[in-house]
């Protein structure tokens, strides 16, 4: 009886070291490539952990390029701008799927969460998110396999162009249909309808020159300040560094932050408004004394703004000799 159990429990023990040599085994290609294929087919964005990323991303064989997007979504983690830009990712993702057979052209997309995989994120040193990465079918990444999205920001359509640049596969983004701006464009046409009707005995504020002043330069500010860029490229919020400092203007000129947008805004309607009161100062009848002041005190904003718009601009653009007052 007692050898009997004897040998059962080496078989037990035999049997175990053989399935876990066999799981150690590394798998084939078309092991891997099926297994993908499986996995994309359920979700077209694929989740890899730890001992998922080194299987089917670090070891070979291996004849298909994989984008990744490494992020940190949970709220403790306070990523900002990884929702906006994993909603891009998707976008691409989502189309690529449907444009493209991966018989076509072996590209896989997967997304690497810091809570899931911190193991990940040490291993290729990424110590901020959002990140895209490109890694080859053959070799190991190079710089340009990272994407600069301080530099063109992380709108799919970037991602698109990034990706082609990489691998020579170019993808048509689809969006999803988004109504909000026809809804937004049919109750303002319903509001000028509205007033217009109202007011149809009476359009003198319609040739009112304030009025269109107001609304040009309102129009003005709002197209030197890069809002339209903003639209086109799509760039995060602000940008927190290593050291854990947010930064609100960026060190470039080839690239924008969104908050800075509203500071040049705010610091050019500010620098307007110096403007304007000095014109006032000399069209007002008023005492002296007060056209004095209004004319000192707008050619105080107005220098004084000027200055540290300049050296806003000099900080971005490296080499630039010039500045006023604010080095």
């Amino acid at each position: 009886m007692n050898l009997i159990t004897i040998l059962f429990c080496a078989f037990i023990v035999l049997n175990s070291l053989v399935e876990s040599a066999r799981e150690e085994r590394p798998k084939s290609l078309d092991q891997k490539v099926q297994q993908l294929n499986d996995l994309y087919q359920k979700k077209f964005l694929v989740k890899f952990n730890g001992p998922k990323f080194k299987e089917f991303v670090k070891s070979p064989p291996r004849n298909y390029s994989v984008i990744m997007m490494f992020t940190a979504m949970a709220s403790h983690r306070q990523c900002s701008i990884c929702g906006h830009a994993s909603d891009e990712f998707i976008i691409v993702a989502n189309s690529y799927r449907y444009s493209h057979r991966l018989t076509e052209s072996p590209l896989y997309f997967g997304i690497v969460d810091f809570d899931e995989g911190s193991d990940i994120f040490q291993m290729l040193r990424i110590n901020t998110a959002p990140v895209f990465m490109h890694f080859p079918a053959k070799g190991k990444p190079k710089p340009l396999d990272t994407m600069d999205i301080q530099r063109v920001g992380f709108a799919s359509e970037m991602i698109a162009k990034w990706i082609q640049e990489r691998t020579d596969v170019q993808i048509r983004i689809f969006r999803p249909p988004n109504y909000s701006s026809t809804l937004a464009l049919t109750i303002l046409f319903a509001i000028c309808s509205s007033f217009l009707y109202i007011r149809r005995n009476n359009m003198e504020m319609f040739f009112n020159k304030n009025l269109w002043g107001v609304f040009s330069v309102l129009f003005c500010l709002n197209m030197i300040s890069g809002q339209m860029w903003n639209h086109i490229r799509g760039p995060p919020l602000m940008h927190r560094n290593q050291q854990g400092i947010i930064t609100y203007i960026h060190n470039s000129s080839q690239g924008q932050f969104i908050v800075e947008t509203y500071i040049i805004i705010l610091l050019n309607t500010i620098l307007v408004f110096g403007a304007v009161i000095m014109i006032d100062s000399y069209t007002k009848k008023t005492d002296s004394k007060t056209r004095k002041i209004m004319t000192v005190g707008g050619l105080a904003l107005v220098v004084f703004l000027f200055s540290v718009i300049l050296s806003i601009f000099k900080s971005k653009a490296h080499g630039y000799p010039y500045s006023f007052l604010i080095k």
